[in-house]
């Protein structure tokens, strides 16, 4: 092998990188662990939110202090938290949910609710359309609206030709015209309404959030791992923007009021402050000394509002400023409390006694950069609490320059926005406003002159681009016609994160071991070096994941673990061929040379990783949530298990060869294992034809009349897993919830006897975050006998889960099941069509891509048949969901390595064995892989019957699918695939 001095530097550094990259993971979950610690300390024993709260306190205190200090360079609890190993929601918890911005609503609102029958005719028409579509909404409505309005057309005064789209829209313009006009204002309402949701997710304390556009369908797709709080996460982000315009107080009329509150707050916290017993006296409490908390009465800091707060104090004219103060950010929640207190508020005079005080949007870093600092703005309120403008009075905004070049928002206002606001700039000349979303403060710019015509500039100094994109977002965010709707939501409490963390670990370990003892029984000093290519491979699989940010899942370990499978299977296909070599004599050196060379194993070690590489990407392409993580693994795994057990394992092997060592291959148990094997195959086809026929008989009359259980992810509806303290009963639990749901639920034990997952349609088709806490409450209280004093706050799924409660929720709606269940049929043949096409290009008959087809089809039938014969009486979970399609394409990978793995063979043995009869070919070729076929199925089998019998209950249903598959395609491979290659190649030579 060339270039051994180059890889092995490769290797080295790459493995010194993968482990520099994990360590950030490894502090961070030690930082976190001393918070859950002084979280259990502080907190009582059953306030899980409470708990949440002195978690975050202690996180916020180290966010800037060294947890690292290698002496060149040191690192900040924030700096390795952005460097960690992200964990999806299945492992950590939180929330997955797709919002939808109603297209619908878009439309009515820029056509000012036109009454137009056509046109309110083909939004009615485009709404029945689109539950049996995936076409663009406004595709749909275009479509019905030129079937139906004859002559009218979309310009018309009374649809869009109005007042406030004047300047976009000209009298009498052609419909495709306007349909792009429309296409334009429905992208800036998504844009914004992504904008609006990314800023208020940041504000929430989430680590490694993500928000994306899906496609142009309208839908915004959130993942919050770690999100305890699922109500106020809920809320949060399906809530409408609340824009608001407030007058201003300057710093100079509230800094007296400051004084006085800071001399009360001193008074007030001289009693209450600061002392906290330790829990343990032991434990000289470092966490107390971190936080600057007191354990000893006689050495307390008197503190008081100026403690936390730091005002901005105004000693003249040209020091009047809208900005009263500055806090840190994490004592915001301090301030506000203090603020807030009756004894203070009391000393409020009659001209602030409305006052709110706001923080500004976003902090900045302190003048030496050690601390994040944050505005806070005292805003005239009012008796209402009602602002002088909301944001409905916007018509648009936009980021533009100036007349010298810089950044500035231009702003229009309707009609009554304009009087309203000219009133209010006339006032307020000389002084200042502030622009406010969801009580944030965005900018509170001074009024030059008074502002009568309705388009305003808001500029400063100092702003960015960056800035004024900001705040032109926001003033957008005034006129979005509806909040977004959550169509899907995935919810899986802490509890449930953590006890899938340890299951699948677990999991993880024991296949390794498995693994591990495998290769070395079977292969000796050889299966040694294998098993250190394989423990390479992990390591660069991780370090990988933890250095392009990649989301680590439940299903993306599964990934990881069938790689392991796929990086045995290449070091068995190498080793097989070199004791073929040995077998004939051709010497140890020689024989490694030909077991690594093209001709020898990599040829069909590259065509199996390929076939299996273009399976992920459809599944990457084609899925969703973990689905995509299990892919993403997947092909990280392919790649990097390629490279380690083709180039690790040869330097190893060479390594020991030049020494002079007597490497085997085998060991004195597996010795003489699978060889001089002589099966005549093709002589069994028919017997093989009439039982998979017979199976797949039996499957498709199963399907057809018991059917398949459909996931709600496919067909819609509400699922919880609700955990209660004794074992339940799971029909006795569908006949009490029958009257809280109309109809009796789905319900069904879920791995242990006290845990129930329970499915309805109940109201799936009314819309609502209201409807979802409806449906939830009527849950709670048809269980409610079974819940002992389990309230309806800690009933719910998020925080840590003492008693009873909802571990974990799925919401789909129907519209959204059927676009999903659309995905995985095309994610399903396209990847069919896909390898078909490869294996045509790479074997070059038809034979081949017809056998290798059939034979996956045949597959997927069985694995189909099996789930609808067995799903009723199974101990664990069997829907047909996402998850199931991501199982069947991996089945699809899997299957199509075994059976180019033996075509290749087949192809080799033709072109050698030219003048034997085409059916010894195939036969001899099929006796050669078989010790490699079965070794390989065998580890791979070993490694998921580790995770199917330790892994998390979610798994289960999964991992069933790839164990029956996997049986499956290692038959298929030697008596569907090959026997099928072999007739459909008679009929090619008779027709040539």
């Amino acid at each position: 092998m060339q270039n051994k001095g180059l890889i092995k530097l490769f290797a080295i550094l790459f493995g010194l990188v993968s482990l520099y990259q994990l360590s950030f993971t490894f502090f961070v979950n030690n930082v976190e662990d001393k918070a859950v610690k002084y979280a259990e300390s502080k907190g009582a024993d059953k306030d899980a939110r409470q708990k949440v709260t002195l978690e975050r306190k202690y996180l916020d205190s180290v966010a800037n202090k060294d947890v690292i200090d290698l002496g060149i360079a040191s690192y900040t609890y924030d700096d390795v938290k952005s460097k960690e190993m992200n964990l999806g929601l299945d492992l950590k918890g939180g929330i997955n949910a797709i919002l939808q911005v109603s297209v619908k609503e878009v439309l009515k609102s820029l056509s000012n609710d036109s009454k137009n029958e056509a046109f309110n005719n083909a939004l009615n028409a485009a709404d029945i359309k689109q539950r049996n579509s995936n076409e663009n909404y406004l595709d749909l409505f275009f479509e019905e609206f030129e079937n139906i309005a004859g002559d009218t057309k979309l310009s018309a005064p009374s649809i869009f030709g109005t007042k406030a789209l004047s300047e976009k829209i000209s009298f009498n313009e052609a419909n495709e015209t306007v349909k792009e006009t429309l296409q334009e204002e429905i992208n800036s309402s998504i844009i914004t309404t992504l904008e609006v949701l990314r800023s208020r997710i940041d504000k929430f304390g989430v680590a490694s959030p993500k928000i994306q556009r899906i496609g142009n369908s309208g839908r915004i797709q959130i993942e919050l791992p770690g999100a305890k709080d699922i109500d106020r996460v809920s809320k949060l982000i399906t809530s409408k923007a609340e824009l608001q315009f407030w007058e201003v107080y300057t710093n100079a009329e509230v800094q007296n009021f400051f004084f006085s509150a800071n001399t009360k707050i001193a008074e007030l916290l001289k009693d209450t402050s600061v002392i906290e017993k330790a829990v343990d006296s032991t434990k000289k409490d470092d966490i107390d000394d971190l936080l600057g908390e007191t354990k000893d009465s006689t050495n307390v800091n008197q503190k008081n509002l100026f403690t936390y707060f730091y005002p901005n104090v105004a000693q003249s004219q040209q020091q009047m400023s809208s900005l009263v103060g500055q806090a840190k950010v994490l004592d915001t929640a301090t301030v506000n409390s203090l603020l807030n207190r009756k004894e203070v508020r009391a000393l409020l005079p009659t001209n602030l006694k409305y006052v709110k005080f706001l923080w500004d949007y976003k902090s900045n870093k302190s003048s030496d950069g050690t601390t994040e600092l944050i505005g806070l703005y005292a805003i005239k309120g009012n008796r209402k609490g009602k602002a002088n403008i909301e944001g409905d009075v916007i018509l648009d905004a936009a980021q533009v320059f100036d007349q010298l070049n810089k950044p500035e928002v231009s702003m229009t206002m309707n009609s009554s926005g304009t009087k309203q606001w000219a009133k209010m700039t006339t006032e307020n000349q000389g002084k200042f406003v502030a622009v406010v979303l969801d009580n944030y403060v965005y900018t509170a710019p001074s009024v030059n002159l008074p502002i009568t015509g309705g388009r305003t500039s808001i500029s400063g100094g100092s702003m960015t681009i960056a800035e004024a994109e900001d705040i032109a977002t926001v003033l957008k965010a005034g006129k979005l016609p509806a909040a977004a709707r959550m169509i899907q939501a995935q919810v899986v409490g802490p509890s449930l994160g953590k006890e899938a963390i340890n299951a699948s670990f677990l999991s993880f370990g024991l296949a390794i071991v498995l693994v591990l003892l495998w290769m070395i029984l079977y292969y000796g000093k050889a299966g040694i070096y294998a098993d250190i290519a394989l423990v390479v491979n992990i390591l660069f699989i991780f370090g990988i994941l933890a250095s392009f940010g990649a989301v680590l899942t439940l299903p993306g370990i599964a990934g990881i673990i069938l790689t392991i499978g796929m990086s045995v299977d290449a070091n068995v296909i190498i080793f097989e061929r070199i004791k073929e070599g040995l077998f004939k004599k051709k010497g140890l050196k020689q024989s490694v040379e030909e077991g690594f060379s093209v001709k020898g194993a990599l040829s069909a070690i590259i065509d199996a990783n390929i076939t299996t590489l273009l399976t992920g990407i459809i599944l990457y392409v084609f899925g969703t949530g973990p689905i995509k993580g299990f892919a993403l693994t997947l092909m990280i795994g392919i790649a990097t298990s390629l490279f380690t057990a083709v180039f690790i394992t040869r330097l190893l092997i060479d390594r020991s060869v030049n020494k002079g060592n007597n490497l085997t291959f085998n060991t004195s148990i597996s010795k003489g294992w699978f060889q001089n094997i002589n099966v005549e195959f093709l002589k069994k086809r028919k017997i093989a034809y009439v039982i998979s026929g017979a199976i797949i008989i039996a499957g498709i009359v199963s399907i057809f009349s018991i059917g398949l259980k459909q996931g709600v992810d496919f067909k819609g509806g509400r699922s919880y897993v609700v955990r209660f303290e004794q074992d339940m009963n799971a029909t006795e639990v569908a006949n009490t919830l029958k009257d809280a749901f109309g109809t009796a639920p789905e319900v069904k034990t879920y791995g242990t006897a006290n845990q129930l997952k329970i499915t309805t349609v109940y109201k799936i088709d009314e819309e609502g975050q209201e409807v979802d806490e409806e449906v939830q409450n009527a849950l709670y209280k048809g269980l409610k006998s079974y819940l002992g004093d389990t309230t309806y706050e800690n009933f719910k799924p998020g925080f840590e889960k003492q008693g009873a409660g909802v571990m974990s929720s799925i919401k789909v709606e129907p519209t959204i099941a059927d676009d999903i269940k659309t995905s995985a049929l095309y994610a399903v043949f396209g990847s069919l069509l896909v390898v078909f096409l490869y294996i045509l290009l790479r074997f070059r008959k038809v034979s081949f891509s017809i056998g290798a087809v059939i034979a996956v089809f045949h597959d997927v039938l069985i694995v189909l048949g099996v789930f609808s014969i067995t799903y009723k009486f199974m101990p664990f979970d069997m829907e047909i969901g996402q998850s199931f399609i991501a199982a069947i394409l991996t089945v699809v990978g899997y299957s199509l390595n075994d059976t180019v793995v033996i075509f290749d063979r087949i192809r080799e043995f033709a072109g050698i064995h030219s003048n034997w009869k085409y059916s010894e070919v195939v036969d001899k070729a099929l006796s050669s892989t078989l010790g490699r076929t079965i070794n390989t199925s065998l580890t791979t089998l070993l490694v998921m019957l580790a995770i199917f019998l330790f892994g998390g209950d979610s798994i289960k249903g999964f991992m069933f699918a790839l164990i029956i598959g996997v049986a499956v395609g290692t038959y298929s491979s030697l008596f569907v695939a090959t026997p099928i290659m072999f007739d459909t190649s008679k009929k090619e030579e008779k027709n040539n």
